[in-house]
């Protein structure tokens, strides 16, 4: 592979076409403002290197990225690519990530909204992330130790797994489908709305008005705080450790245990699921 390094690219399409090379301490940035530097690239390694440029990584395959830092100003870093490992790198433009697949992400830190959209077979693990409409319309996320704030994140998702994660993030996993969270704390507002087979598992969900309008959803072992108006017309399975403000309407066929609820509100015909107390001294109250 040929290598180059410590020099500086700011022409459009600096690198296009490129095929097995190496990049070190290298910048990408300068007068001539140009674009798309590594465009239509095949097995490209980055390491230490700086962009402020916009487009660098369209249409490639094999590509990693190592240490390296893309500015707020390098924007839609990479889209259409495919087989990329990124570690240890910032990445500050929005629309960072659109369009991939078989994506490896570690130690990195995510400033960027409207991050990830449309990608396939994610892998994220240690990561920081700042985003609005986080990962939508994915499919195959598998996140570990990723700490995510912002809103709309995770919408239209499917097929996916998140452990050990912290996610502060408005309406998030709005429509997702086939998709588990286990070992992680998710605050926000009107959290998994019209969601199907979400599971949570040993999580802390806090925020109002949460899980409405689910089919197939399941709570195994969790915690709610400050979660009011909870599961309204959804088909649900819960096994809850703390008090519950207030549940409304679960649809027949749902089963929630909790150890007290504030209030029970069932104002349509169908709001008929079950809510069983489960009291400290192991008696049990069924408002079927």
């Amino acid at each position: 592979m040929k290598t180059i390094q410590d020099m500086t690219f700011d022409e459009e399409r600096a690198l296009y076409g490129s095929d097995g090379i190496i990049i070190k301490n290298c910048a990408f940035d300068g007068p001539a403002d140009g674009e798309s530097a590594f465009k239509e690239c095949r097995d490209v390694e980055v390491w230490h290197s700086f962009f402020n440029l916009r487009y660098p990584f369209w249409h490639d395959h094999g590509l990693t990225i190592q240490d390296s830092e893309m500015t707020e100003l390098c924007r839609a870093a990479l889209w259409y690519s495919d087989h990329i490992t990124i570690e240890h790198t910032k990445l500050h433009g929005i629309k960072a990530l659109r369009e991939c697949a078989d994506v490896k992400m570690e130690d990195c830190h995510i400033v960027s909204p409207e991050f990830g959209w449309f990608v396939h077979n994610v892998t994220m693990e240690d990561c920081d992330a700042e985003s609005e409409y986080f990962m939508m319309r994915s499919n195959g996320l598998h996140f570990n130790n990723v700490r995510m704030k912002g809103k709309y994140s995770f919408q239209y998702i499917e097929d996916s797994v998140f452990e050990n994660c912290t996610f502060d993030t408005k309406d998030a996993f709005w429509h997702a489908k086939n998709v588990t969270v286990r070992n992680s704390v998710v605050k926000g507002e009107y959290l998994a709305w019209y969601c199907e087979n979400v599971t949570f598992e040993n999580c802390r969900i806090i925020g109002t008005q949460p899980l409405c309008y689910c089919k197939g959803l399941k709570l195994i072992n969790c915690e709610m705080e400050d979660c009011d108006l909870a599961f309204e017309r959804s088909n649900v399975e819960a096994e809850i450790t703390t008090p519950v403000v207030s549940i409304k309407n679960p649809l027949p066929e749902s089963h929630i245990k909790v150890p007290s609820v504030g209030e029970i509100i069932r104002d349509i015909p169908e709001g008929t699921g079950a809510v069983l107390i489960q009291q400290p001294a192991e008696q049990r109250t069924c408002y079927a």
